[in-house]
């Protein structure tokens, strides 16, 4: 009994410290577990923490991103349209310098312009200053030629050649006159000796003007001469040309002539009036 109930103590004792034992073990592992689990929950709240953190930042770079990304597009359209403008600038900048190179063109085509204006005007300015000199020259030969009218008009007498002027000249010429009309169809030697027989006023030149192409006879009003009357002229008994009367002062006429009976016109030279 006493064995058995010793044994049974034991074993109660041996039991209650196991039971103590495994408490306590149960204890300490409760224990460590509640530590880690806190320091599990600890790193749980600390991951937690860091994740809000990295989620805020993410969200912050995603929107810093966004924004980023609106101002690139903003860059985009303001680099186009910087683009856009220097194109336009650039094409601005060529039609410019194409004008200006126009305008330089022209600039220099008005130059060549003025150059040949100006020539112009100086070989106007030298034609007025030859002008006025032969203007003048003209103004001394008529000053010449009317002194000679005044000299010939006063002189008692006219060399008339083979008709000389006469009360009854007014009679003679319409008798000439009657006589002329055959001398129209002849040749001019026939028509220079029908002239002479018909009684046609026979003079001569006085004087040659070459320059202004006009010739000085020595018939006038007083002789019947006209504006309009027609003259035979004749060189050393050679047949020149005709001429016609254009101005007539009482002892003389002028009558002009083409440049072609220039030189063919001399003082002295007989002329003879043509039948009207």
């Amino acid at each position: 009994m006493n064995r058995k109930g010793k044994t049974t103590v034991i074993v109660l004792i041996s039991t209650t410290i196991l039971f103590f034992v495994l408490a306590a073990g149960s204890f300490f592992l409760y224990q460590k577990e509640h530590s880690e689990n806190l320091q599990l929950k600890e790193q749980v709240d600390g991951l937690n923490s860091s994740l809000r953190a990295t989620q805020s930042k993410y969200d912050q770079s995603k929107k810093t991103a966004t924004e980023l990304q609106i101002k690139l597009q903003e860059l985009k359209t303001q680099i186009n349209t910087l683009t856009g403008d220097f194109e336009q600038e650039k094409s601005d900048r060529q039609e410019a310098e194409a004008k200006f190179e126009q305008l330089r063109a022209d600039l220099e085509q008005q130059k060549a312009l003025r150059s040949d204006i100006e020539d112009k005007l100086n070989l106007a300015q030298d034609e007025g200053k030859t002008i006025k000199a032969q203007i003048k020259t003209l103004e001394q030969q008529k000053s010449d030629l009317e002194m000679q009218v005044k000299e010939l008009e006063s002189a008692k007498k006219v060399e008339l050649g083979k008709v000389v002027v006469n009360p009854d000249q007014a009679v003679h010429d319409r008798r000439a006159k009657a006589k002329a009309a055959k001398i129209k169809s002849a040749t001019p030697a026939t028509a220079k000796a029908a002239a002479i027989k018909a009684g046609a006023l026979e003079g001569k030149i006085l004087v040659v003007n070459k320059e202004f192409n006009f010739i000085v006879i020595s018939l006038g009003n007083k002789d019947g001469i006209a504006i309009g009357d027609e003259f035979v002229v004749y060189h050393n008994k050679d047949f020149v040309g005709n001429v016609k009367v254009e101005k007539v002062h009482e002892s003389m006429s002028a009558a002009g002539f083409s440049d072609d009976y220039k030189n063919k016109f001399f003082e002295n030279d007989m002329v003879i009036q043509k039948a009207k």
